[in-house]
């Protein structure tokens, strides 16, 4: 049944998609995020569902004319530079062969994220790409966080399988990312019941991501809770939650969860995180010796030999930052970066420009809750091998939709001419 309601609803979409292309990019979300495909046992699992919605946006992207220009701004301008380079890196890459496969896996998420630039054309759409986004990770998230609650914190949270979130601390950071994108469509809701809905929706996700027993989400939830107490104006009832919620998950997590995370401090007898810091030397020592890094999928015990020669095991960098750095270069990393300044910097001018604005509350509250999602990635990706996910990009791009908007409304606004007076 599973594999014939999936299929249903994947060819059902194709008609829909044909007329308003839009649609297409949220199926295409919907299948990326959630991997619906994945939950099946026949049939379904293995079928390139997401080819076909692919192909399908592109008939409708040629033949329909429900679209706008990309918005042009710096930010477009260094990530497409950013993806020249890593078309550069790939070519000249250690194991070409291993880094193509990487690279056409990652050009697939980075073209519709453009696409999603282009078909997403006003802030009903934008807020429909949210929900599934939202919803699509939340069923991993709510449900991670029954288990978590039923089982006493004993047992990991896992993603959906060969996907990007599989691992329990991928899954973690993704669900800690989507949790203000759930607070964002919580206060858009009209209806009390569905509020309490989201809202408990936003408590289960937290308590999946402590279930997930991850270290470095740990760290994530402590830097989003500061970066939000920081932006709070009522800094002593929030202070006061937030002990509350830290004291409750403390007290509730078994014995198991408290000796993991006690590892963060004392990282030199864990043989996981002595792993990460070498890896993190091989990136450093690789992008020292080649310009161009060593390209996707350079790990291997032969490289390692050359530029980690201390390490006992050939682990990736498990870091957004060495990520990007052992496969494009201390180039590529500054692109990297340049692209995630950049967006931080339009997500702050979003909120100066629309503080106070009745009409653009909703750019102002998403804007917000954008970067709370990005203190998130910043910090809980310093510790995981995300660089490439969907999810960071897509709200690049979310980011860049909202800044355009606001721009167009204050080109909008009438000139207002002053004339000298003599008093």
């Amino acid at each position: 049944m599973r594999d014939l309601l999936i299929t249903l609803i994947v060819f059902g979409s194709i008609p829909f998609i044909l007329r308003r292309p839009y649609i297409g990019i949220l199926m295409w979300s919907w299948l990326s995020y959630m991997n619906p495909h994945r939950l099946a046992y026949g049939f379904a699992y293995d079928m390139p569902f997401a080819q076909v919605i692919a192909i399908t946006i592109f008939m409708a992207f040629i033949f329909n004319k429900d679209r706008q220009s990309i918005p042009l701004s710096g930010t477009v301008v260094v990530w497409v530079l950013f993806l020249i380079w890593a078309s550069l890196t790939t070519y000249f890459a250690i194991y070409p062969e291993f880094a193509a496969e990487q690279y056409i896996r990652i050009i697939k998420i980075q073209i519709f994220t453009f696409l999603t630039m282009a078909l997403i054309t006003n802030q009903d759409r934008i807020n429909k790409l949210i929900w599934v986004i939202a919803l699509s990770i939340g069923f991993y998230s709510i449900k991670g966080g029954l288990f978590t609650i039923m089982t006493g914190g004993s047992f990991r949270v896992w993603g959906p399988a060969g996907s990007f979130i599989e691992d329990n601390n991928e899954l973690a950071l993704a669900c800690l990312m989507v949790i203000p994108l759930m607070y964002y469509l919580m206060v858009q809701l009209n209806n009390r019941w569905f509020k309490y809905a989201m809202g408990g929706a936003i408590f289960l996700s937290l308590a999946s991501v402590i279930g997930s027993q991850s270290r470095g989400a740990l760290i994530a939830i402590g830097a989003v809770l500061g970066f939000y107490w920081l932006k709070t104006k009522s800094k002593f009832v929030s202070a006061f939650a937030i002990l509350f919620i830290v004291a409750a998950g403390w007290n509730f997590m078994p014995e198991s969860w408290h000796e993991r995370m006690d590892t963060i401090g004392n990282y030199e007898e864990d043989a996981s995180a002595m792993g990460r810091i070498n890896a993190w030397i091989y990136s450093i020592n690789i992008a020292n010796d080649r310009l161009l890094g060593g390209g996707f999928s350079s790990w291997s015990t032969n490289t390692y030999a050359v530029y980690s020669p201390d390490a006992e095991l050939v682990v990736v960098a498990h870091s957004i930052y060495f990520n990007v750095l052992a496969d494009h270069g201390w180039v590529g990393l500054i692109l990297f970066l340049l692209v995630l300044m950049f967006t931080w910097n339009n997500l702050s001018r979003v909120i100066k420009r629309t503080r106070g604005d009745p009409g653009m509350s909703q750019q102002n509250l998403l804007a917000r809750m954008l970067q709370i999602s990005f203190i998130a990635y910043l910090t809980g990706g310093a510790f995981l091998s995300l660089s490439y996910f969907d999810l960071p990009w897509h709200l690049v791009a979310i980011t860049l939709l909202i800044s355009s908007q606001i721009n167009l409304k204050n080109e909008a606004l009438p000139k207002t001419k002053f004339k000298n007076s003599m008093v």
